[in-house]
């Protein structure tokens, strides 16, 4: 488990490509026959990529011991989203078969989670937070999310905001995590920007091409900086931190959030002429 630490509106001006990168920027979760982890002190997220084989063992969710846990769950909660093919989770001997955009929420006390993959390009993102209440292990199909049409065609941000975790629906402790996707034709996410200073939130980026580029932009108002993401990686946006995006084709991207509330609501919105 690599380790990430807190950061400092200021220092971000004052950090060179390579540095922004590596504070915020994950770019390795996703390989064959491995589960990868990130220890993020920005609200203390765990991030992480599971890619299961076909027809090989189950891939073993590990009690890191960066945690100083009996194991993994003990003190935390557990997201699991497919993002590509289709796989078996099994947590405590129950087995829980995801879909593309499905996500399984995993309970505090949870002892044993594996992850098998059912067809090839299986990825499974995981995202955790520190839970201090035991909530059932539930799985949210992407048809049984929250959806809504949201943007504008004219400003090329028309997309469809799926709503897994939030507090109207399965119940959790921190997270509240959905996947949006721009349509076709359209390149901008999260636009209009915002800040919500109260919770740190994750984007994964996916659905992207071979040759496709995301341009993720963060940072305070009149002091941005940008990273330029492919499929696949994850940046790490603090509390302070505006995060919104363009690229050169549509995409869909999970985003994930812990921290003081639940509620999707809570943002100070930003006029685009003050970025």
């Amino acid at each position: 488990m690599h380790i990430r630490h807190a950061t400092h509106p200021d220092e971000l001006v004052k950090m060179t490509d390579e540095e922004l990168r590596a504070r915020f920027v994950i770019s390795d979760l996703f390989v064959p026959g491995e589960v990868r982890a990130v220890y993020s002190h920005e609200d203390r997220m765990v991030l992480g990529g599971a890619q299961p084989r076909p027809g090989a063992a189950p891939l073993v969710l590990e009690n890191y011991a960066d945690l100083r846990a009996e194991f993994f769950c003990q003190r935390r909660e557990l997201a699991v989203t497919c993002i590509g093919g289709s796989a078996t989770v099994v947590v405590d001997g129950t087995a829980h078969a995801l879909g593309a955009m499905d996500v399984l929420y995993v309970g505090q006390g949870s002892r044993e989670v594996s992850f098998a993959a059912d067809a090839e390009g299986t990825r499974l993102f995981l995202s955790s937070a520190i839970s201090h209440a035991a909530h059932p292990t539930k799985l949210i199909p992407a048809t049984e999310a929250l959806t809504t049409q949201t943007g504008e065609q004219f400003h090329a941000n028309e997309r469809t905001v799926r709503k897994h975790l939030h507090e109207d629906g399965a119940p959790s402790s921190q997270l509240v995590l959905g996947i949006t996707s721009p349509h076709e034709g359209n390149v901008w996410n999260s636009m209009p920007p915002h800040t919500h200073d109260r919770r740190t939130e994750v984007y994964l980026y996916f659905g992207l091409g071979e040759g496709e580029r995301l341009f993720h932009f963060m940072g305070t108002p009149g002091r941005t900086r940008h990273v330029v993401l492919q499929d696949g990686d994850v940046v790490i946006s603090p509390a302070w931190s505006m995060h919104f995006g363009a690229g050169t084709s549509n995409y869909s991207f999970l985003w994930v959030m812990a921290g003081e509330n639940q509620s999707f609501a809570d943002m100070d919105q930003i006029a685009v002429p003050q970025i």
